[in-house]
């Protein structure tokens, strides 16, 4: 019976397609980006990045990299060029088109001042 300990059975190398040519000089493998979910229902949390030559290699480099030694349930490798993003310059972006204050706590605290306000102004009137 084979032993499914990974220090005593480890993959054989010829199960990744590793590339045929050698890399060039300031060459690498593509980047990978590594999410971790550490427990049922949390959300995922990007660890770190890697190189591989492949995303199953990736993944098999990630999980020995970032989930070995902590508690991990679910692992994503993601390649960083397939990872959009905004940059700072387009922070106009996540402005509100219109005020909706009044869906945030500090709004419920402006319109209760104005009702205050409201409210007093009408006292002198019905005395």
């Amino acid at each position: 019976m084979a032993s499914l300990d990974p220090r005593v059975q480890r993959a054989e190398p010829t199960l990744w397609e590793l590339p045929d040519r050698p890399l060039e000089a300031l060459e690498h493998w593509p980047t990978y980006e590594v999410f971790v979910q550490r427990t049922r229902g949390a959300h995922a949390q990007h660890v770190g990045s890697l190189h591989a030559p492949t995303p199953e290699m990736a993944l098999v480099l990630a999980k020995e990299q970032y989930a070995r030694r902590s508690q991990c349930v679910a692992l994503w490798v993601v390649p960083t060029e397939a990872i959009l993003w905004t940059s700072a310059e387009e922070e106009d972006l996540f402005q509100p088109a219109t005020d909706k204050s009044y869906r945030e706590p500090q709004g419920y605290l402006q319109s209760r001042q104005r009702i205050e306000q409201y409210r007093d102004r009408l006292k002198p009137a019905t005395s």
